[in-house]
């Protein structure tokens, strides 16, 4: 009777041990060379679709013959989605950005597998875009387009004549998501950021603004344009303080706009304004506003020359929120946040500006918007912005839950990934 259970069990762990992960041997043949590498979640947090951005030139320093145009990602034998960002447009990706679910504590071992040769795609769910539409065509007639077709581009010079409202750019801006929320930004005088709430975890963007110039305000199958923005801040929108007002990029020479990635498992959108004039100052800005699957967050890294004393950002002020002011702490990464029946479709709507204490002059307000205003390091300056609505598939329905999501999330910046090379 011994024998025979331990021929059962025997055969269980055989059996177990055949279905078990692997590395599936056609890929393997694809992609014959193979490393790893030990990334480390060292919160007692468990981050869902955590981006694991990897640089490709410490990739390098241990397998010199890595090729990053044709690559795959295991974790446990089970391929990440993943991509390759070429951040500085020379030809050559510097970055490979992979999304995985981390326990509290967990120490995870990536393998890269790839061939050291030619180039060799995989194709993945795609879990965010960006894209930037415009009408070809027709004409400009008093600085509004007529006629013409929407026709989606990677790099434009926004034309002298487009202004807002000349019907030239679909809904007004770049537009860029991920399953969980969309953006845009008015691509005009204007340049504030507004936020599509989404009722679906697909990518939307594509039809918004296809069947009329705004119909994307009314409630559709996919969601809605959800915030009023008006001459505010928005959410995250860039700003100098000055005359205790925070003056938007309003006044420029000339503005270029270019979709940097629109990837399966992160975007990125890049905007350089010449000639950026705010009182007797006149500055050269570079923005890139960028997103990763699964995530609510944009990431809103800035460049700036001319050296002004601050570059501020914040949140629409509006009667039914109700302002969250940053924790007390210690930690280099918090918020500020409002939540409330603030959204345009009459429900609960969550927003919150994430920074670094270590480079803020002060929070204050004008008469439009919560203002947070940060000085740049030598000219450089990140902070990080997000929005939750109450109609996403399982979404935040209470302020409690809003702030403890935030925490979450701020202990997450605060406690970034370890990679070990």
């Amino acid at each position: 009777m011994k024998s025979l259970f331990k021929i059962v069990s025997l055969s269980i762990v055989i059996f177990y041990l055949g279905c078990a992960p692997g590395v599936d041997q056609n890929l393997k043949k694809d992609f014959p060379e193979s490393f790893s590498i030990i990334v480390q979640n060292d919160t007692d947090v468990m981050r869902n679709d955590e981006a694991v951005f990897l640089e490709i030139e410490k990739l390098k320093t241990e397998a010199p013959d890595f090729n990053p145009t044709a690559f795959v990602v295991f974790s446990n034998g089970m391929e990440l989605a993943s991509q390759a960002n070429d951040l500085n447009a020379d030809g050559n990706p510097d970055q490979i950005v992979a999304v995985t679910d981390f326990k509290p504590k967990e120490k995870k071992r990536l393998s890269l597998r790839y061939k050291t040769s030619g180039i060799k795609s995989r194709d993945y769910a795609k879990r965010t875009q960006a894209e930037l539409s415009i009408k070809t065509g027709g004409k400009f007639v008093d600085r509004k387009y007529e006629g013409g077709t929407f026709q989606n581009v990677q790099f434009l010079r926004v034309p002298f004549e487009h202004t807002d409202h000349s019907e030239f750019i679909r809904y007004e801006g770049p537009g860029w998501e991920s399953d969980k929320v969309g953006y845009r930004f008015y691509l005009d005088w204007r340049n504030a950021i507004d936020i599509f709430g989404k009722k679906i975890p697909g990518m939307t963007l594509q039809n918004v603004g296809q069947d009329g110039f705004d119909s994307y305000h009314e409630m559709s199958d996919w969601g809605m344009d959800i915030l009023k923005v008006g001459e505010s801040l928005g959410i995250g929108s860039v700003a100098i303080w000055h005359d205790d007002k925070a003056s938007r990029v309003s006044q420029t020479d000339s503005v270029t706009c270019e979709i940097v990635q629109n990837g399966a498992v992160q975007s990125l959108i890049r905007t350089i304004y010449f000639g950026w004039k705010v009182g007797s100052g006149r500055y050269q800005l570079t923005s890139e506003l960028s997103i990763i699957a699964g995530s609510r967050i944009t990431r809103h890294s800035l460049q700036i020359e001319g050296n002004p004393d601050n570059l501020c950002t914040g949140l629409v002020k509006l009667p039914e929120a109700a302002l969250i002011q940053p924790p007390e702490g210690q930690n280099d990464w918090t918020y500020l946040a409002t939540y409330g029946k603030q959204s345009l479709a009459d429900d609960s709507l969550g927003m919150a500006i994430m920074f670094n204490r270590n480079y803020l002059i002060e929070i204050t307000e004008d008469e439009l918007s919560h203002v947070v205003v940060l000085e740049p390091d030598n000219g450089s300056l990140t902070y990080y912005f997000l929005a939750a609505w109450e109609q996403e598939p399982d979404g935040i329905k209470t302020k409690e839950e809003f702030i403890e999501y935030l925490k979450e999330m701020v202990q997450r910046l605060n406690h970034p990934l370890m990679v070990q090379y």
